[in-house]
């Protein structure tokens, strides 16, 4: 490490430790992450404790608004702000880009309670796709027992639940839906909110599991670790090498390899991933940060903050169910972090 570096990390700790008193730093957005993020900003607190994060999980598209508002320090999506995004939050701030800062990946999956259904159900993007747009109906329907032989499927409505907010969630599986139909495509599309042709809305990952526990037939999509949590079964979905995968830290892995290069503003999909082996309803989730930031304790600690979330933090992602940043991903952060100022 350089004498410049050395005096660098000294001149940060000491920011960190010697405030009079506890500075905070407001966040708002997506609750597809929230779980570990709870985790990182309570670790970090116990390390700077004058230091103290503030998270408000109030999904991807509040964070979008939050951060273009400037009601809050840092935002959180699990989709990345789209160029109009982009274009409006520099006209609301003088000019001030955002930066995206990929944090972890993870894996939406598709829930169900089927009463009388013990084993895993296999799924396609393009049977999903037809669930949502209210074409198929019930859980005995030709397209769904095709895919899982020797099932006995009950002949019962499909109760369809999805999000009632703008979310990251809803972001990640509608693009997913939207790569694999194109009836999908050009009458939903994607985004963080979308006109949903049927269903019942819950708000959160919290909502939509809940909905989906106590609604006999019902199916709903929601992060991996909440269906795990709350102990609802969750499909096997066939990726675009044709088999059936299911969601787990090596599959959202091997999304991730066999995506394309990421661009270097960090905005990109790996949803239906071409690689054997990987899940097609993955996705990294982004903090979005201002690249100006006027209160200099404020922009030394969230900049160490994210140094220290691409270092120690990954360590605690598989313990709920997220997957760690590929190293050459952290090693072009690492220096994306220098474009804040």
């Amino acid at each position: 490490m350089t004498t410049q570096r050395l005096f660098g990390v000294a001149a940060a700790i000491v920011v960190l430790t010697g405030l009079a008193s506890a500075k905070l730093i407001n966040g708002a957005g997506a609750t597809f992450p929230y779980p570990l993020y709870s985790k990182w900003f309570d670790v970090y607190y116990q390390k700077y404790p004058n230091l103290q994060f503030n998270y408000q999980s109030i999904g991807s598209g509040g964070g979008v608004k939050q951060i273009t508002e400037g009601t809050v320090d840092f935002g959180a999506s699990d989709g990345p702000m789209n160029d109009k995004q982009i274009a409006a939050y520099r006209a609301k701030n003088g000019g001030t880009g955002v930066l995206h800062f990929p944090t972890v990946m993870g894996a939406v999956v598709v829930a169900y309670n089927v009463p009388g259904i013990s084993q895993q159900l296999n799924l396609s993007g393009e049977v999903l796709a037809a669930i949502f747009l209210g074409k198929i109906t019930a859980w005995n329907d030709p397209e769904i027992a095709k895919m899982n032989p020797g099932t006995q499927l009950p002949d019962s409505r499909i109760v369809v639940v999805h999000r009632s907010d703008g979310s990251g969630t809803t972001y990640i599986f509608v693009d997913y839906l939207s790569k694999v139909s194109k009836e999908w495509e050009a009458r939903v599309g994607k985004a963080s909110s979308v006109n949903w042709p049927v269903g019942l809305g819950g708000k959160g990952n919290e909502g939509v599991t809940g909905q989906v526990k106590q609604t006999p037939g019902s199916i709903g999509y929601t992060e991996l670790i909440f269906a795990a949590q709350n102990k609802i079964p969750y499909a096997r979905i066939r990726n675009a090498a044709g088999e059936f995968i299911q969601a787990s830290l090596q599959s959202v892995t091997e999304a991730a390899a066999s995506s394309d290069d990421l661009p270097a503003d960090f905005r990109a999909s790996i949803t239906n991933a071409k690689g054997r082996g990987a899940y097609p309803i993955s996705s990294f989730t982004w903090l979005l940060v201002p690249d100006r930031i006027a209160d200099p304790t404020k922009r030394t600690a969230i900049k160490e903050f994210l140094k220290w979330m691409l270092s120690d933090g990954q360590s605690m992602t598989e313990v709920l169910n997220f997957a760690r940043l590929p190293q050459s991903l952290i090693a072009k952060e690492l220096a994306a972090i220098e474009k804040i100022h």
